[in-house]
């Protein structure tokens, strides 16, 4: 068996042993037993030639293919190697959970050459290094028996394939079998238009559970990009706070575009929480927060709390911005004090913050934070950045004070 990340790049020559080039992709067909159909070598000027896996002598340290090979073209059905399988999206059937694909293993049977499976493991990133070898004995000498996590071409579903469009096998409706939180943060890892396709695929009431799952920044791209009845359709089925939430994040046009289309009772209980908008969060707002970058470790977190929050009189969560100072994760103290302090902090964040933004009533958030039992809100601006907090005590003062 060979793996991708071996013959990448390999020289490729023809049967007199005259070098014409080196190889870039493979070619095959997403089938039950996907064939590899064609190869891909680039001369030395990188022009590109596509050929027949049938001109194919030999594929192992180099490919050697017959001298009288023909250029071809790609068919409608055949799929690339390197831009519809590596380091894409799949669903692993078997542990009903998204994993990205790190490379890519086939081997010749009879006279074919047929994709196997991939390996969605760390060493299947080392071996791209040439360090794979080099790990496992490090690792062995530590009585670690370091193994690839590979997946069979029968346990995966490719997310993402031909011509940008999501295609998928028979067992579509195991993607409804993940849990809509587990689904919305691996969309969170993905790219917009990838969340949306996948979105596309399923039944719109468990569309709106995992958009309900989403933070709001992401919720707010991918309702600015579905079509008005689309939107409409979602609103409807989503929880009216998370609702009214979306829909302040939107332009107005946007925003008048999607309620013209709900149902008349959702709209009128929309717009009755919207004009309640009008309140400001601004005065409840704390600017008493600590941030720290995803390449914190968990020594700096602690030394960087000692150091910032001496006056602090309300401290339960620490928020993680990105270099453009925008809000990406979240951890309280106690899981801060479970890691070892070299672990840096993305690796056990929160991904999917719950915030509010300054135009969010009071009503809202005070009911954010009995749904997802958590203490403090974060308010972010247009740019994602955090501005401040709100904490519980101050929110309940207010939701007692304007009901009195």
């Amino acid at each position: 068996m060979l793996y991708f990340s071996e013959i990448k790049g390999r020289k490729v020559y023809s049967e007199d042993g005259i070098e014409i080039g080196f190889l870039d992709d493979l070619i095959f067909l997403a089938i039950e037993k996907p064939k590899i159909t064609k190869i891909i070598f680039l001369d030395k000027n990188k022009k590109k030639y596509t050929v027949s896996i049938d001109y194919v002598n030999k594929i192992n340290g180099s490919v050697i293919i017959s001298k009288n090979y023909l250029v071809t073209e790609l068919q409608d059905n055949e799929l690339s190697v390197l831009k519809n399988l590596l380091d894409k999206q799949i669903i692993d059937i078997g542990g009903n959970k998204i994993v990205r694909v790190n490379d890519v293993a086939f081997q010749k049977e009879g006279e074919g050459w047929y994709i196997y499976g991939v390996d969605v493991g760390f060493l299947g990133i080392t071996r791209w290094f040439g360090l794979e070898n080099t790990l496992i004995k490090l690792f062995r000498v530590a009585n670690v028996n370091l193994t690839p996590r590979f997946l069979s071409w029968a346990d995966i579903q490719p997310l993402e394939l031909a011509r940008g469009k999501v295609k998928l096998k028979k067992e579509e409706d195991k993607l409804e079998r993940l849990r809509p939180e587990d689904l919305a943060d691996h969309l969170e890892q993905t790219n917009l238009v990838s969340a949306r396709r996948i979105l596309r695929l399923l039944d719109d009431k468990f569309a709106a559970e995992v958009i309900s799952n989403l933070n709001i920044n992401y919720q707010s791209d991918i309702f600015r990009h579905f079509r008005p009845e689309k939107a409409a359709q979602l609103i409807d089925l989503i929880d009216i706070d998370e609702a009214v939430d979306i829909i302040l994040s939107l332009s107005k046009k946007r925003r008048e575009d999607i309620l013209n289309l709900l149902p008349e009772t959702k709209r009128k209980s929309v717009l009755h929480l919207i004009g309640l908008s009008k309140t400001t969060i601004g005065g409840l707002l704390t600017t008493e927060f600590i941030t720290v970058s995803s390449n914190c470790t968990v020594a700096e977190a602690i030394g960087k709390i000692k150091k910032e929050t001496e006056d602090f009189y309300f401290l339960n969560y620490v928020y993680v911005v990105n270099n453009d100072n925008q809000l990406v994760g979240v951890f309280n103290l106690h899981k801060l004090l479970l890691q070892n302090l070299d672990v840096p902090v993305y690796k056990f964040m929160t991904q999917n913050v719950i915030i509010i933004h300054l135009t969010t009533p009071g009503e809202i958030a005070i009911k954010k934070m009995l749904k997802y039992k958590i203490q403090a809100l974060p308010v972010i601006n247009e740019q994602k950045n955090m501005i401040g907090i709100v904490n519980v005590d101050d929110l309940t003062k207010y939701i007692l004070k304007k009901f009195s």
